[in-house]
């Protein structure tokens, strides 16, 4: 019989008589992060044309007007011809690496303890390239659709704003009154079929709103499910019942009562909004060779771009002061 003696002490939790207790963990990490917002998995998905994708938009149909009617017996018909416009929007890259070390796989590989971390690390991976999406999406900071400033994306929110469809409710004005009076304008242009689908905020915003219907008008607001298992609080307007879908990537100034404070609402037609991908809607995944260093790497890479459609009549950006 040999006996061998071990130095365990800065290992173990507890040492006694017939006790040595040593750490382990649970092999379910808890996770809880935040991943996909709804409005990128609620917008149009349709193939990039080329770099830029092109379409065209017509902004006027041939309207022969007054001029159009003539005497029967004596007809003279005015010239007229459609109004069309060329839209283009430059595709972007979202990318994330991720290098798995060999010594630290054969490591997790002979403890068994977390034999599923290498998936779900490259899981995460896709998802925070997901989630740099979808904040893009609403705040990317490019300027131009025509002349890219920067390699983001040319925000939603800036591309609406920069439509000048923007309207501001005080401090002392009902944000609902203001959400509906400015949704029953956009149904009442008399040059474009508008129909909104649904308003998007941050969820303090909704909150607020939330609060102002029951304690002005005694109402509670219905609700309805927009996508499995995610169920939200409807507004009734001259467009139906529209869904006030919170989005977390959807930020505010200030802090809400000061009277300084800032919360933005977009009011969107969600199919005149389009991703524009390249090759695939969803990332994709490369693995690279393997170097002289034996770590395996992986590249998260996804190609497109958003595209606001009619953002000067289809979509309302209003800037609720609190």
């Amino acid at each position: 019989m040999r006996a061998n003696f071990y130095d365990i002490h800065a290992a173990a939790d507890y040492i006694g008589p017939g006790a040595i207790e040593v750490p382990f963990y649970q092999t379910e990490i808890t996770d809880i992060v935040r991943r996909r917002s709804l409005f990128g998995q609620r917008i149009k998905q349709v193939p990039a044309t080329g770099h830029p994708s092109r379409f065209f938009e017509e902004t006027a149909i041939p309207v022969p007007g007054t001029a159009g009617f003539v005497d029967p017996r004596n007809i003279a018909a005015p010239v007229v011809s459609p109004t069309r416009v060329e839209r283009s929007v430059p595709l972007k890259a979202v990318v994330a690496q991720l290098n798995y070390n060999l010594f630290d796989m054969e490591l997790g590989t002979q403890q068994k303890q977390f034999a599923y971390l290498q998936a779900k690390d490259l899981v995460d991976t896709i998802d925070g390239v997901m989630i740099s999406h979808d904040v893009a999406l609403w705040n990317g900071n490019d300027t131009s659709l025509t002349t890219p400033t920067t390699a983001q994306y040319f925000g939603c929110a800036a591309q609406i704003a920069a439509g000048g469809n923007t309207t501001t409710i005080g401090t002392a004005d009902s944000i609902v009154d203001g959400l509906k009076s400015t949704i029953a304008l956009m149904v009442a242009s008399t040059s474009f079929a508008v129909r909104p689908t649904a308003i998007y905020a941050n969820p303090v915003l909704l909150d607020l709103i939330d609060r102002e219907m029951k304690s002005e008008f005694n109402v509670v607001l219905g609700t309805k499910e927009i996508t499995s298992g995610f169920t939200v609080k409807m507004l009734s307007t001259q467009a139906g019942d529209l869904p006030l879908i919170p989005d977390w990537s959807l930020s505010y100034t200030g802090t809400p009562g000061s009277g300084t404070a800032v919360l933005p609402a977009y009011i969107v037609t969600e199919d005149m909004i389009e991703y524009h991908w390249l090759s695939d809607p969803n990332p994709r995944v490369f693995q690279l060779g393997v170097p002289s260093t034996l770590a395996s790497q992986y590249v998260v890479v996804k190609f497109g771009a958003p595209v606001v459609k009619g953002a000067s009549y289809a979509h309302y950006q209003v800037l609720v002061d609190r």
